[in-house]
C-alpha cells in the first residue's frame, strides 16, 4: 500500500454567478514512503484541490483517500497529527517574531512550553533564521516567510508533509535555499507531496511526477521517464529580430513532426525526426530568408515539451479553480 494514496476523487464547486467548477474529476495518486512525489500542471487543474482534500480542510463529493492506512474521511484527527502542510502563502502572524509562531504552533500541538520551546529553537537553526528569531515577521522578506512557514509546518516532526508551490513568488536565490532544506527533509525520511508550477523545481526534487489537469492525473513516472514518452529530439532556434517568427515558424513546421512552439520571448522549438540532418536543413532555410539568430540547436525533450505534448498548453497557464477553492 502507498503512504499516501487518494483513488477516484471528485469534487466541484459553484462559484457565484458562475459555472460550476470540476475542480476534481476521478483523481488517481499514489505516493511511496519517504520519496517525493510532484503534481506538475497550471493553476486551476485541481493541485491545491488535492492537497486540501488530503490534509482534511475538504471534503470529496467521492472518492477515497488515506495516509499511511488511515483514511483520510474517517479519522481526520489522526491524519492532522501525522501531517504537516504550507499553502501558497505563509500562514503565520506578523506581529509575533518569527520564535514565536514556533512557539504558537508547538503550543497549539499541546507539546508543552518546555518541548515547544525546544522544537522553536532547533527549527529556527535548521532554517538559518537565528539572527531574525527576534524579529516581527512583517519585517521579514518574502523568502524569510516562506522559511518561517514550513518550520511552522515541521514543529511536530511529522512524517508527511504536503507542500503546496513552496518557492511562488520567491526570487531565484531564495528558491534554491528552500530546495536544499526540503532535499534535507526527504533524505531524513520525510514523504512529501509537492504541487508546483515550476518544472525545473518538479524535474530537481520529485522521484516521480504526476502531471494533472483538468482535475486529473494525465501521465506519471520519473521525470526521464515523462521526457522519453515524448519521444525524439528537439531543434530550438532563437531569434536576434521577433519580427521573423512568422518566416522561421514555417521553416520549422517543414523541417519538423510536430508543433512550434515559443519557449521565452524569442526562441522556437519544433520536434524533429533527424535531429543533425533537420538542424542543418533549418540553419540552410533560415540563411535564404536572410534571418538572423542568436542561437540554434538540438536538445532533449524537456518537462514543458511533456506538458504540451499532452495538454495542449503550457504548465503556466492559468484558470480560476484555485480562486474557487
Amino acid at each position: 500500500m502507498a503512504f499516501i494514496e487518494a483513488r477516484d476523487l471528485v469534487k466541484t464547486y459553484q462559484p457565484k454567478g458562475a459555472p460550476e467548477v470540476r475542480a476534481l474529476d476521478g483523481l488517481t495518486l499514489q505516493v511511496p514512503e519517504g520519496t517525493v512525489t510532484a503534481l506538475l500542471g497550471p493553476n486551476g487543474a485541481g493541485k491545491t484541490t488535492t492537497v486540501k482534500v488530503l490534509t482534511t480542510l475538504i471534503r470529496p463529493d467521492s472518492g477515497q483517500a488515506s495516509i499511511n492506512g488511515v483514511d483520510v474521511l474517517a479519522d481526520p484527527q489522526a491524519i492532522r497529527r501525522m501531517s504537516g502542510a504550507s499553502g501558497q502563502y505563509a500562514a503565520v502572524d506578523e506581529n509575533l517574531t518569527g520564535f514565536e509562531n514556533l512557539l504558537m504552533v508547538g503550543l497549539l500541538y499541546h507539546l508543552g512550553r518546555r518541548r515547544a520551546t525546544q522544537r522553536a529553537r532547533e527549527l529556527i537553526e535548521v532554517f538559518d533564521l537565528v539572527e531574525a528569531q527576534n524579529r516581527p515577521v512583517k519585517g521579514f522578506s518574502g523568502g524569510m516567510r516562506r522559511r518561517i512557514d514550513l518550520a511552522g509546518a515541521l514543529v511536530i516532526n511529522p512524517p508527511v508533509l504536503f507542500l503546496d508551490e513552496p518557492t511562488t513568488g520567491l526570487d531565484p536565490r531564495s528558491r534554491l535555499a528552500l530546495w536544499d532544506v526540503i532535499e534535507s527533509l526527504v533524505a531524513g525520511g520525510t514523504t512529501l507531496l509537492l504541487t508546483t508550477q515550476y518544472l525545473e523545481e518538479a524535474d530537481r526534487l520529485a522521484d516521480s511526477i504526476s502531471i494533472i489537469d483538468t482535475g486529473k492525473v494525465i501521465a506519471e513516472g520519473t521525470a526521464d521517464e515523462l521526457k522519453a514518452s515524448v519521444g525524439g529530439q528537439r531543434v530550438a532556434v532563437t531569434l536576434v529580430d521577433d519580427g521573423d517568427t512568422e518566416v522561421v515558424t514555417d521553416i520549422l513546421r517543414r523541417r519538423g513532426t510536430g508543433a512550434v512552439v515559443a519557449d521565452g520571448e524569442r526562441t522556437l522549438v519544433a520536434p524533429v525526426a533527424d535531429g543533425a540532418g533537420a538542424l542543418s536543413a533549418v540553419m540552410a532555410d533560415v540563411a535564404a530568408a536572410g534571418v538572423a539568430l542568436h542561437d540554434a540547436g538540438m536538445r532533449r525533450p524537456t518537462l514543458d515539451d511533456v506538458f504540451l505534448q499532452l495538454t495542449g498548453h503550457a504548465a503556466e497557464s492559468a484558470t480560476d479553480e484555485e480562486a474557487a477553492a
